[in-house]
């Protein structure tokens, strides 16, 4: 399986420099704040027409593409992944397009951390703003949802993490495993001596290298006893596990998972976050070779035990849906690594710092009103769509997000001409990560809020823009002679459907690549990942060029 091509491009033998202490390293869009429309909680508004879903009077009718919503409800779980948007940019780097199918636009919408406000607890913040585009009638409409920040290294609790790593032969690539070891040795150095860390490697079959380890165990009682027999601390059983890892034959994922949740459950720390990382490049050709499959084997320590996974994809060749899938339906989210400075941020910034969670089963769910919005369409999430009737049903899944995250969801809309008053009110709902007890929030905006043009909107929802306008231009570009990246299996069992990723009608007043670079250039704020995305969008428009 090759789908998509997330690549670790580190030479062999280039040692990581140690880690860098606080922070998740993230980049904001911009220091701007959105403007928080209402903060009052307010329940989402029931079905419309008795709960049937069908459109509402002059109401956008049922498609069967589904470019635009059938009713006024629009209901999705909530994602923080980003692995869509690096993926691309490193396509491009290497002079081709990446395949419309690998392209979700949530993720390059979500790779810029925005300045929402933080809600003082746990859950969420709720800011809704937009702005009108050039195309008459139509606006972008941005919902944007904050967590509180990460607390400080001494108020978190204890972490318990079951690392599953593949030692496949196709990890032998350099810049795969050699990656992988180096940055493990350096995470495991970052964490608490209270933290936890279990060691699973996998290839045609499962091994448990290390059971679940307190790396604070037999610090400072030194090397040997009076009896010869060595006597080591909890860390240094950790970097002589990692050292040992080698690669060797096929890759069975499914034994690697459920020998990792066997691990996880049977080492779980009461107060402590548990999780599982599986760091891998996915391309499973052993056993079970689904994800739905996976997850079926190891549901009791998923659910019951609250073991989430997070997902670390490695190697040129990458199987990007398998490894999404899981991280989707394993309550937990994916990214990958391209480079040193990537491995750094994931292993010794991210995972440290979002170890604890804020929310779980978030839904998000926004409710257009009929009488303002004649047509609207939410900007990817394809993948995350819910049931309306399921906002609230508990039962079904949703993203579990942690600290400091936010989440953007971008809309285009139509209004009726002549429209006044209420737009939308968007609600987010999600489970107490420790009681599990339901809360909601909402925000609000009305059509006095798109008085303005997106070139004059706040320089936040600006990015949003750029980066969704490129995640959509790319669904549908071909260059004049050039190469899209399509080299893709026939779709089965671990593939998602591939009707979900077929490409949509463009976002209204969407520019061409040499007019989305021109408004790239022209962001009024010009932050690393700003500067980044309008390189990468630069790349296209020259791969697109007549």
């Amino acid at each position: 399986m090759r789908q998509g091509i997330l690549a670790l491009a580190v030479a062999g033998g280039v040692a990581l420099a140690g880690c860098s202490g606080g922070g998740d390293g993230a980049e904001r869009a911009t220091g701007d704040s959105g403007e928080k429309r209402d903060s009052a909680p307010m329940p989402a508004p029931a079905l419309p027409n008795g709960g049937t879903g069908a459109a509402p009077p002059g109401g956008q009718g049922d498609d069967e593409r589904r470019e635009f919503a059938p009713d006024h409800l629009s209901t999705f779980a909530l994602d923080v992944d980003t692995a869509s948007y690096g993926f691309a940019r490193r396509t491009l780097a290497e002079g081709r397009l990446p395949d419309p199918s690998t392209v979700r636009p949530e993720e390059f919408v979500n790779s810029f951390r925005q300045d929402y406000p933080r809600p003082d607890g746990d859950g969420f913040s709720v800011s809704v703003d937009g702005a009108r585009t050039d195309d008459d009638g139509w606006s972008l409409v941005r919902v944007g949802l904050a967590t509180r920040g990460e607390p400080a290294e001494t108020e978190r609790p204890p972490a318990a993490l079951t690392f599953v790593i593949d030692v496949s032969g196709s990890m032998a690539e350099p810049g795969r495993l050699d990656l992988v070891k180096q940055s493990l040795d350096l995470m495991t150095d970052r964490l608490r001596p209270d933290d936890s860390v279990a060691l699973v490697t996998f290839s045609d079959t499962a091994e448990t290298v290390l059971p679940m380890t307190r790396l604070g165990d037999g610090e400072g009682r030194g090397e040997g006893t009076a009896g010869g027999a060595e006597d080591v601390g909890g860390r240094t059983r950790v970097h002589r596990a990692v050292a040992e890892l080698e690669p060797s034959r096929s890759t069975n994922l499914e034994a690697g998972i459920t020998t990792g949740y066997d691990t996880a459950a049977r080492g779980r720390k009461e107060g402590a976050t548990n999780r599982v990382v599986l760091l891998s490049d996915a391309l499973a050709n052993t056993g079970e070779t689904s994800a739905d499959g996976i997850l079926d084997r190891i549901s009791d320590a998923r659910r019951e035990h609250g073991i989430t996974l997070f997902g670390v994809g490695v190697g040129s060749d990458y199987g990007d849906a398998l490894m999404e899938r899981l991280a989707d339906k394993g309550d937990g989210h994916t990214t990958y690594v391209s480079n040193e400075a990537e491995a750094r941020q994931v292993f010794c910034e991210q995972l440290p710092a979002h170890i604890e969670l804020r929310a779980r089963d978030a839904k998000a769910q926004v409710a257009f009103d009929p009488e303002t919005v004649e047509q609207f369409r939410l900007i990817g999430y394809d993948n995350r769509e819910v049931a309306d009737d399921d906002f609230r049903d508990d039962s079904v899944d949703g993203g579990e997000i942690g600290p400091g995250h936010t989440v953007t969801a971008l809309y285009a809309v139509r209004t009726r001409p002549g429209a006044d008053g209420r737009l939308a009110t968007a609600s987010v709902r999600w489970l107490d990560p420790d009681s599990r007890a339901p809360r909601e929030e909402s925000g609000r905006i009305g059509t006095a809020d798109l008085g303005g043009s997106l070139g004059e909107a706040d320089a936040g929802l600006q990015v949003t823009a750029v980066a969704a306008y490129f995640a959509d231009a790319l669904r549908t570009a071909a260059p004049p002679g050039g190469h899209v990246d399509r080299d893709l299996p026939e779709p089965n069992a671990t593939t998602p459907n591939p009707a979900s990723r077929a490409p949509a009608t463009p976002i209204p007043a969407a520019p061409s690549f040499a007019e989305l670079s021109e408004r790239a250039h022209a962001l009024p704020t010009r932050t690393k990942q700003v500067r980044e995305l309008t390189s990468s969008i630069d790349q296209a428009a020259r791969l697109t060029a007549g």
